[in-house]
């Protein structure tokens, strides 16, 4: 994590993502911009949280573990979604990995100084409130494709959802088909079946470590549903 504390870069932000309204004058210079790097563990399971994270660049996983060991996907977080929320009103440890699946950029507000002032800012309050609402929601759609739907289709849709240009087609998978089968439920040998499947289907294309979408509305189509 690379961290800076350039006022107008923080403030260049709030205003592309219009999010003025939450910021004051205190809070804009006990802010941060904060930036990772592609794969790079943003929250990790267990640790305490030390921001309360606006995203405005970027894209992650959430993922938990397990006590068998395997993992678990949650969710995927994107522009505008927070990280830290829930810590800062319930003041426990992470209950989950976050990691970058592509470059990212947050505004980061330490917890130490929003839990002397949250309580007080009905605003604040308001936006958390609709932020932890919005998670609900979807980690109830995202539970329901792990349950509901076979492997192809949650293939299908996770592909979609980590997929970094949607105009190139591109799609690398920069994890091992081991963790990928883990965070979806499956066996190696199932996930790697179901990828050649879709190959044979001339919807993937294999290349020497990643895959290519050779038809993104037929993928979508399978997908049904897209993580969210």
């Amino acid at each position: 994590m690379k961290r800076v504390t350039d006022i107008n870069l923080i403030e260049k932000y709030i205003k592309l993502n219009n999010i003025e309204s939450l910021f004051n004058d205190d809070i804009k210079n006990n802010s941060e911009v904060l930036f990772f790097n592609k794969r790079e563990l943003i929250f990790k399971e267990g640790e305490e949280i030390r921001y309360l994270m606006f995203f405005v660049e970027g894209k992650t996983k959430v993922y938990t573990t397990l006590k068998n060991g395997k993992l678990l996907l949650l969710d995927f977080y994107k522009e505008l979604d927070t990280l830290g929320d829930l810590e800062l009103i319930t003041n426990d440890l992470s209950s989950c990995n976050v990691e970058a699946i592509e470059p990212c950029i947050c505004i980061g507000i330490p917890l130490k100084v929003l839990r002397n002032i949250y309580y007080n800012d009905t605003k604040l309050l308001n936006f958390l409130c609709n932020s932890l609402g919005r998670k609900l929601k979807r980690s109830s759609k995202n539970a329901s494709i792990n349950l509901m739907y076979p492997l192809e289709s949650r293939v299908a849709s996770y592909i979609i959802s980590i997929g970094t240009d949607k105009n190139s087609k591109f799609i690398k998978f920069d994890e091992t088909l081991t963790v990928i089968s883990e965070l979806l439920g499956t066996s190696y040998r199932h996930l790697s079946r179901t990828l050649n499947r879709l190959c044979n289907k001339n919807i993937l294309k294999k290349e020497e470590d990643y895959y290519i979408v050779i038809d993104y509305k037929k993928l979508e189509e399978l997908a049904a549903d897209i993580y969210s």
